[in-house]
């Protein structure tokens, strides 16, 4: 069963990943293969993870790349669900 609201996978990355092991968000960037600007918008909640990003986390701290997607696409259903009653559409019925 889906969370109804999930943390940003950036919060998830930080405290299960970056804090156990010490790691800066400088270091960290470095060993992932990206720039500090780009982690910490992650680690921020200003990014999401893209198909290259969920690669090098897996290849960093394990889990596979759908597993890393997967976090994501949960916080990003979330929260369009939580704007769902402003979004207007036509039912379609079928004749």
């Amino acid at each position: 069963m889906p969370m109804k609201n999930p943390p940003h996978p950036g919060e998830a990355i930080r405290e299960l990943c970056l804090e156990p092991l010490n790691l800066t968000v400088t270091a960290a960037a470095k060993g992932l293969g990206v720039s500090r600007k780009a982690l910490s918008e992650l680690l921020n909640g200003h990014s999401n993870i893209s198909m290259d990003m969920a690669v090098r986390l897996s290849k960093g701290f394990g889990g596979s790349p759908d597993s890393w997607l997967r976090q994501q696409m949960a916080y990003d259903l979330a929260q369009a669900e939580k704007r769902a009653r402003k979004i207007k559409v036509r039912r379609f019925e079928m004749a």
